[in-house]
């Protein structure tokens, strides 16, 4: 196929070009009845292909012309059989693909430290997960992934499973021996999903870990916005093989995705797959080169250290080395407080914070005055703090993983009560507690809430994290079922 083209871009261009009177949503007519602010800001160019599905243009949820002229266009740059847009983020995408993958008490075997999307899957669906547990990093207090060894004993111990999701890359980069765990599962004929959202990059330079479509799996959610260059909110779910059907993955998409459907995030990412298929692998040779230069300098500052990738589990394939995790503890601060730091004093944002480390991401956008400006900012850093150091003997604190007392469905609809936090030792949760980002939950419904996690969490609070998901934003109080009832 010919990735010099754009067809669903270049088809909304045309369109506009026509000139045509709209009678149709949306409401602000190509910008004329725009805030002429905002109209100003963005422009009208690009008010101008905001705009719906109309004939002309394709419908996402059924699509015969340039819509699915640009998802072929992503199925064979991405490696895969079948592409579908979501202008829903990597979120739905998920939990579309477990959807299509289990129903109601099934089981599908996943690591403890996946995104909340797929915990919210699992409720919708009424399947029960099997949980495996990654292995915990003890230096840097993060987790990383889970091994093909844990997935094949799981597997053992579980023969009726239906699915396998994974997660590959980490949040921190770590990318899982995907090749191995996907060999596992298909020799028991059962199809395995990747949550994917941090490697849509994998494809498109040799250097890099192998991408889930490339490793064979099934089905995969990517968030092209993340890294690969698209508008915010846009991303692609893949698909291969004959273990899930293109038109179940489709129709659950539709199930899930709103039908005011956005076509600038639509034409954002026909014109991202464009640039990486044509420009990716240069551009993201430039980006591990320059990622590579600060984490060298990283290892010459006092009191800072970089995730290397000697530092993974040996059996992980490996770490995208476009992804910069420094670990501050040696400064005496979290991670919380060189974010508030860089953005007051360096004019920096980071990708991400926790207790420990804050990370920063390297893509196709950043020059070389990129590179300055962080690693400048990182050795200010270092001389406004290092002086703290000794404080960095406090224990790192690490999640731990809870034991699953009820169904995550069962619970999420149970008879629940509201409790102090202090007071839900040994109760089971009714609801998510997780910090975002990463969006990982420290506890989910259905799980035995214990006293390392309320200390954990509350750890979390006291450094300004943003812990989310009980209906008590204050985190005072938190939902459990009011009685036990074993999993069914």
């Amino acid at each position: 196929m010919d990735q010099t083209r754009a067809p669903l871009f270049e088809g909304l261009i045309a369109h506009a070009r026509r000139g045509a009177y709209p009678f149709h949503i949306p409401g602000h007519k190509a910008g004329r009845g725009m805030d002429p602010a905002f109209r100003e800001w963005v422009g009208e160019k690009t008010l101008a292909i905001d705009l719906i599905n109309i004939a002309p243009l394709d419908d996402l949820h059924a699509p015969r012309g340039i819509i699915r002229d640009a998802e072929r266009l992503a199925a064979e740059a991405f490696g895969a059989e079948n592409a579908f847009f979501s202008v829903q983020g990597t979120s739905t995408a998920i939990m579309a693909m477990v959807l299509a993958a289990v129903g109601p008490r099934e089981k599908i075997v996943v690591p403890r430290n996946v995104h909340k999307s797929v915990l919210s899957a699992i409720v919708l669906a009424g399947a029960v997960p099997i949980f495996i547990y990654p292995e915990m990093d003890e230096r840097f207090g993060i987790a990383h992934g889970v091994s093909a060894a844990a997935v094949n004993k799981a597997l053992d111990e579980h023969p009726d499973a239906k699915a396998v999701l994974v997660v590959s890359p980490t949040y921190y980069g770590v990318a899982v021996d995907l090749p191995a765990i996907v060999e596992a599962a298909h020799r028991r004929d059962i199809p395995v999903l990747v949550d994917e959202a941090h490697g849509a990059h994998f494809a498109f330079h040799p250097k890099l870990p192998p991408s889930a479509m490339q490793s064979g799996a099934d089905a995969a959610a990517t968030s092209v916005h993340k890294l690969g260059g698209s508008l915010t909110q846009s991303s692609l779910l893949l698909h291969q093989g004959r273990r899930l059907t293109p038109e179940r993955l489709r129709v659950t998409l539709s199930l899930l995705m709103t039908t005011s459907t956005s076509y600038l995030l639509l034409a954002s990412l026909d014109t991202a797959r464009r640039q990486l298929a044509l420009l990716g692998r240069d551009k993201l040779e430039a980006a591990m080169e320059r990622a590579e230069i600060v984490r060298r300098a990283v290892r010459t500052i006092p009191g800072l250290v970089a995730l290397e990738a000697d530092d993974v589990p040996p059996d992980a394939f490996g770490l995208d080395p476009t992804k910069l995790t420094v670990h501050v503890l040696g400064l005496g601060i979290s991670g919380s407080d060189a974010e508030v730091w860089l953005r007051e004093h360096a004019g920096i944002e980071v990708e991400l914070s926790d207790l420990y480390n804050a990370l920063f991401l390297f893509t196709l956008a950043d020059d070389d005055d990129a590179v300055r400006r962080l690693t400048d900012a990182l050795r200010r850093l270092s001389h406004a703090h290092r002086q703290n150091g000794a404080k960095a003997t406090r224990p790192i604190l690490l999640p731990e993983m809870p034991a699953l007392a009820l169904s995550p469905r069962d619970a999420f609809y149970a008879e629940t009560e509201r409790v102090p936090l202090d007071a839900a030792e040994d109760r089971i949760m009714a609801e998510f507690i997780m910090v975002y980002p990463p969006g990982i939950p420290v506890v989910m419904p259905g799980e035995i809430l214990t006293r390392e996690n309320i200390e954990y969490i509350k750890a979390n609070v006291e450094e300004g994290l943003p812990v989310q998901g009980p209906e008590d934003a204050t985190l005072k109080t938190v939902k459990v079922i009011k009685e036990r009832t074993p999993l069914r």
